[in-house]
């Protein structure tokens, strides 16, 4: 049989919506699978339970798996983050993915190693910044009731847009959306012109921040998903939003060939008839009754051959 590349099957694969999940019949599919909300992964690694500038939510939890850049891109930006700020506590990182991807407790996405949860950073009232308590929720004015204690504590503005700042500019990840609150966004970009940040960045900042409409707000972290990359999309990875201009560009599909399906399909030597145990009994066909006239005709109700062609069964989603 003739050989054609990989890239041009996938490609083809893509424009007609053929993506699946690795198994022994698709095992060129591995990596970052499928969508987000309905991928699997291979090939993870585990985010470490700490390391220099940050510290995992659930220390003990099963969900921090992600694509090796990703992981990468955290530990360097979380490291890079505390050289630069010897007081500045340590960022608090929840949920990835499972180790193989799939379906997480708490999460519709977070199933193919894109997606991690970053708590939001706090200051108090006086100023004194301190390690983000758990998931609280930040209001319009920036303040945050923690639940257990009462006490308020504020979004620590300056140091929250330094990492979405090295996010949004993390050459290794490709930043496809950043989920959180309308009123995150504003204080964030609010801050960011004030201080007289590039228009460009800030622009590019608010084109992968949003606050999803199929999820809670997203007030107290923040979401990051990153996109598919040139060699992900190749070998299974789609989907999860759009792939922004500023990405690099994806392999172009290509357009279905029927006239060189069927030329690779004639190399192929025909299949072999099944072997047949030699001790059953010959096939053969059952004599069928004459028809009447009236059950010829077909009952009240049947359905012919060509009916049955125009509507085909239903078939479950």
């Amino acid at each position: 049989m003739k050989s054609v590349s990989g890239t041009a099957v996938l490609a083809g694969a893509l424009a007609l919506g053929c993506l699946s999940t690795p198994s022994p019949l698709a095992p060129s599919f591995h990596g970052t699978v499928g969508a987000p909300n309905l991928g699997v992964q291979t090939d993870a690694v585990e985010l470490p339970v700490a390391g220099p500038g940050f510290v995992r939510y659930r220390p003990l939890g099963a969900h921090h798996y992600g694509r090796p850049r990703l992981v990468a891109a955290l530990t360097r930006i979380a490291r890079e983050l505390a050289a630069g700020d010897s007081l500045a506590p340590p960022l608090v990182i929840g949920d990835l993915s499972a180790k193989t991807g799939g379906k997480i407790d708490g999460h519709q996405s977070h199933r193919t190693g894109r997606d991690v949860d970053i708590l939001y950073q706090y200051v108090t009232p006086a100023g004194a910044r301190v390690a983000a308590p758990g998931f609280i929720r930040v209001e319009a004015d920036g303040l945050a009731r923690v639940p257990e204690d009462g006490h308020i504590l504020r979004l620590d503005i300056e140091h929250e847009w330094r990492l979405v700042k090295a996010l949004v500019t993390a050459p290794e990840i490709g930043v496809q959306f950043l989920f959180a609150s309308h009123n995150v966004e504003a204080l964030l970009i609010d801050y960011a012109m004030a201080r007289g940040e590039p228009l460009e960045l800030v622009l590019h900042v608010q084109s992968v921040m949003w606050q999803p409409g199929d999820s809670l707000p997203h007030d107290d972290h923040i979401h990051l998903r990153i996109a598919c990359s040139v060699e992900e999309t190749v070998e299974g990875c789609t989907g999860g939003g759009p792939y922004w201009e500023w990405l690099p560009p994806l392999p172009a599909p290509v357009a279905f060939d029927e006239g060189k399906l069927a030329l690779l399909v004639a190399d192929d030597p025909p299949l072999e008839p099944l072997p047949v145990p030699s001790d059953s009994a010959p096939f053969t066909t059952p004599s069928t009754p004459a028809l009447g006239a009236e059950a010829a005709r077909g009952s009240v109700g049947a359905k012919s051959a060509a009916q049955k062609t125009r509507e085909p069964a239903e078939t479950s989603e």
